[in-house]
């Protein structure tokens, strides 16, 4: 009897328990959307609460943030991270709507011990003085080495750079400015299974959001702005693997979109590029390091009013390959250079000296490529006289001038195929390819050249 008396107190026990859980949620909800003076009659003892889904709400007002776009709420971001990825349950961080967290240098690092998700509701921005940044200036809000982390924006959520004076003192800017790094507002590292999602990020001092080293990677409904900067980048993939982007809105100075070298199974569909150096592969093998790409495709791309749209760079003296990689349905829309690929990429205020290695470049296909070139130059495949581009695949290719003059191609050491549609007319030689080896017969010396088909 006794027994069963002690289960029914149980039971009530944990019926109340509930009850004044879904009270505090409830009133916690009012409060987060109706102001910031609203008192709940009801306080639980401690600054968090578990769901009866045993997830630990962490709010990170209850870790003394102040969110008034002045006062320095690093420390409340720092603590607020190691509850969150210390805790034995899944945690998830909340920044509070209408507010703004002004937050210094920062690395969250794990690895945690259970998921943590991050909502972001409110702002959060930078400093604006870039001496700020003491020893590290490449990066701002790091996460690094974070398994299944969970970021999420909302409406009025927003990540606030405030590169304006990083740009001002940029030598793209400026010529007489001395050339040196500056921030990434978002990097990614050494991340595996991690998702972004309805994020949005302004005014980046650099790149808005990279990922470096990371396994598992899915980004969604991104939006990047700062279209007024000299040279900011959108989104840096590097060192990466299965990488999904869908549905992003770009408009930077520099490329919406890089991937860099060690980068595979990249898969990027419903991409809106405006202004801007478009989607870019490298550049690759500067300081003739070795770059490799492969695996990469491009579903449904637009873009307006860019200075390039699909490109492949890469430096003279580099080695490694770009391969299997596939551009489909695309529009371009006053592009100055729609289709380019260039193996003598030189970024330098110094004349690049020609090499005989590269970078090699095979089986990449364009497909469904259509819309207007504001220059007459539409199609640009300037490849290695040592190490030509091998397996290029034209299709349903339709790109005009906006000025009426015919579209043209151009083409040095490009070897591929062509079918249906392609306009301008391909330069891409077809059929087998004559590709010259030299013959090293011994340490120090060269002996006659060799020519070999492909």
């Amino acid at each position: 009897m006794r027994s069963s008396s002690s289960n029914v107190f149980s039971s009530k026990i944990s019926v109340l328990k509930f009850i004044c859980s879904s009270i505090y949620l409830i009133i916690s909800r009012i409060k987060y959307s109706n102001g910031f003076n609203f008192n709940p009659l009801i306080h639980l003892p401690t600054n968090v609460l578990y769901t009866n889904t045993s997830t630990l709400l962490l709010n990170i007002d209850d870790f003394g943030a102040q969110g008034d776009g002045f006062t320095d709420d690093t420390k409340s971001f720092r603590e607020v991270w190691k509850a969150a990825c210390s805790s034995m349950s899944r945690a998830e961080i909340v920044i509070s709507e209408m507010k703004t967290y002004l937050v210094h240098p920062t690395d969250f690092v794990g690895p945690c011990r259970s998921k943590v998700m991050l909502r972001v509701y409110g702002f959060i921005v930078a400093p604006r003085d870039p001496e700020v940044w003491d020893l590290d200036v490449n990066k701002w809000l790091c996460f690094r080495r974070v398994n299944r982390l969970k970021i999420e924006g909302a409406a009025g959520g927003l990540i606030d750079g405030t590169g304006h004076e990083w740009w001002a003192r940029s030598c793209k800017n400026n010529e007489s400015n001395r050339c040196t790094n500056a921030p990434t507002a978002v990097t990614f590292d050494k991340c595996k299974n991690l998702k972004v999602i309805n994020i949005t990020i302004f005014n980046s001092q650099r790149t808005h959001i990279a990922f470096t080293h990371c396994k598992g990677v899915e980004a969604s409904g991104i939006k990047l702005m700062s279209p007024d900067s000299p040279s900011t980048n959108g989104v840096h993939i590097s060192a990466s693997t299965n990488v999904v982007l869908d549905n992003i809105i770009i408009s930077t100075g520099d490329d919406c979109i890089s991937i860099g070298s060690n980068s595979s199974a990249i898969r990027m569909e419903n991409i809106f590029c405006r202004v801007g150096h478009g989607i870019s592969i490298g550049s690759l093998g500067k300081y003739n390091s070795s770059g490799i790409v492969e695996d990469v495709v491009v579903n449904r791309a637009f873009f307006f009013d860019a200075k390039t749209g699909l490109r492949i760079k890469t430096w003279q003296g580099g080695s490694g390959f770009v391969r299997k990689v596939m551009f489909k349905n695309i529009w371009m829309s006053n592009v100055t250079n729609p289709i380019v690929i260039d193996q003598y990429y030189c970024d330098s205020p110094l004349t690049c000296l020609n090499q005989t290695s590269s970078v090699r470049i095979e089986n990449v296909s364009y497909i469904g490529i259509r819309g207007t070139s504001a220059t007459d130059e539409a199609i640009k495949f300037a490849c290695s006289d040592s190490c030509p581009c091998k397996r290029l695949r034209l299709e349903n290719i339709e790109l005009t001038t906006l000025n009426g003059n015919a579209a043209k191609s151009f083409c040095w050491e490009a070897y591929g195929t062509n079918s249906r549609l392609v306009y301008p007319p391909s330069c891409v030689s077809s059929g087998d390819i004559i590709i010259r080896h030299q013959i090293q017969f011994n340490s120090t010396s060269w002996r006659n050249d060799q020519y070999a088909l492909f």
